[in-house]
């Protein structure tokens, strides 16, 4: 007979949350597990931050930024548990959390897949089934990547330039898409997973697309393609590029049409 699994799983960081049965009142300092837990467990939520913008309708007391919480905010709301992601939070406040007896489920997705099984994981400690949008995603995504890649380049800041490198879940979303990321050294392991290049160096690769989110920062067709004359440049929702929850179910068909509709400079 097999060993039937251990409940709680762990998180992304292999800790396994401090807990007697599912949280009844959960804070989430990360937007997209904000949506996840709105749209899949709905009345969990005890609090959210200021960034946390979906689903529209979302009513919830909010706790601060996800960079800088009000930490005495996220007591206030009495969390059985707090939904953190190592890059958008900081381990201080994670620590602090935690001190304080609060458990901290987090999160560290680098892939699709991670995606999927770290989302089908806190669900569960969540006391909640995979949803029809979870099935619908990984569906989704299953599919086979066009052929064949686009060189591309994809800044995600400017003023300075900062890109995205490799090892990153919005490298693998393009990866799957058929873009191929040119700021992606795999060869190099120390290679920064978002890298600071000039402006000029980033024309040096020589993109054939240059692909501009409109978050963290703002690119529109009026502030960024300037940048790159005479490559096209393909504006797409920074939401279905970077997060990870149900925007992972339309996220493939919607980002697919924007990368086949780029801007040109016409300089």
């Amino acid at each position: 007979m097999s060993t039937p699994p251990r409940w709680p799983p762990p998180d992304d960081l292999g800790v396994r949350p401090e807990l007697a049965a599912p949280p009844r009142r959960v804070v989430s300092l990360v937007p997209s597990l904000t949506e996840t837990v709105a749209v899949s467990v709905p009345g969990l939520l005890a609090g959210a931050t200021d960034w946390c913008t979906h689903p529209a309708d979302l009513d919830v007391p909010r706790v601060g930024g996800s960079k800088y919480p009000s930490l005495p905010a996220v007591r206030e709301r009495r969390a059985d548990l707090v939904l953190a992601n190592v890059e958008e939070n900081r381990r201080e406040d994670i620590e602090a959390l935690r001190a304080d007896g609060i458990p901290v489920w987090v999160t560290y997705p680098r892939t699709v897949e991670e995606a999927l099984d770290s989302l089908a994981r806190m669900l569960a400690v969540l006391g909640s089934d995979r949803p029809d949008w979870w099935h619908e995603a990984a569906r989704a995504w299953a599919a086979p990547a066009p052929a064949p890649p686009r060189r591309a380049v994809i800044p995600v800041w400017r003023r300075p330039w900062v890109v995205l490198g490799g090892g990153t879940f919005a490298g693998d979303v393009l990866r799957r898409l058929g873009v191929q990321n040119l700021y992606d050294d795999a060869s190099d392991p120390a290679a920064s997973r978002y890298p600071r290049p000039a402006l000029d160096e980033i024309r040096a690769r020589r993109p054939d697309l240059v692909v501009l989110p409109d978050e963290p920062y703002r690119f529109t067709a009026d502030d960024g393609p300037e940048s790159f004359p005479g490559v096209p440049c393909a504006l797409v929702s920074g939401r279905h590029l970077t997060w990870y929850g149900p925007s992972l179910a339309e996220a493939r068909d919607l980002l697919a049409i924007q990368l086949s509709t780029p801007l040109s400079s016409g300089r």
